[in-house]
């Protein structure tokens, strides 16, 4: 939550629909504050992924339609999905990225950008319209592929992460290739010239004579 700062009604944080449904303009600072505040993490958290796993992979930052606690927050959410913190259908739902339940910033911060008509539509945020999404059947955000329960999902989630991750590192060992293969063109081509300019020289001299 931002903090809070003089003149600043709480009440007016207390989830993003009531950000929303305040002054358009403070709201609008107040999650772009929380944009600015999230890059750090961000970037710490894809150190860690490098460290960790010699990739980096998506991360994404949003809100729940219906968050679960009074006040206001963003989540931050690597898109594994694999921690054992999920342990439910409605968590998966919830941070589903194609669902609907999470709304992402940055589809957020394009609500400023319409008419007061498209604005007001959009932050009214009915929670019985959104609740009903967390019952939907478990399904791959990837591949669409539908799971029967969150140990198989999971387990699939599990498979296409490490295809990810196989990819990525694969792709990183040809650029190095590639790089490698270019510093060596250059070293080459400045002998080469280094050969070419003493020979030249050294017809020059003969020349002299």
């Amino acid at each position: 939550m931002p903090r809070l700062l003089e003149g600043m009604e709480s009440a007016k944080y207390r989830n993003l629909r009531s950000l929303l449904q305040w002054d358009r303009e403070r709201a609008k600072a107040t999650i772009l504050r929380l944009q600015q505040d999230s890059k750090q993490i961000i970037e710490d958290i894809e150190d860690e992924m490098i460290r960790l796993h010699g990739f980096k992979w998506k991360i994404w930052t949003g809100f729940h339609a219906v968050p679960s606690m009074e006040h206001l927050h963003m989540h931050i959410i690597s898109s594994d999905f694999i921690s054992p913190s999920l342990k439910n259908k409605k968590h998966y739902n919830s941070f589903h990225p194609k669902l609907g339940f999470f709304l992402h910033l940055h589809d957020v911060l394009e609500w400023f950008e319409g008419d007061d008509e498209v604005y007001q539509s959009m932050s009214r945020l009915p929670s019985s319209e959104y609740e009903r999404l967390l019952k939907e059947d478990l399904s791959c955000w990837r591949c669409k592929v539908s799971q029967k329960n969150i140990p198989t999902l999971k387990a699939h989630l599990e498979v296409e992460w490490k295809r990810e991750q196989e990819k990525a590192i694969l792709h990183q060992k040809r650029k190095r290739v590639e790089e490698d293969e270019e510093d060596q063109d250059g070293e080459d081509k400045e002998k080469n010239d280094d050969t070419a300019k003493k020979q030249r020289v050294g017809g020059e001299e003969e020349g002299d004579h």
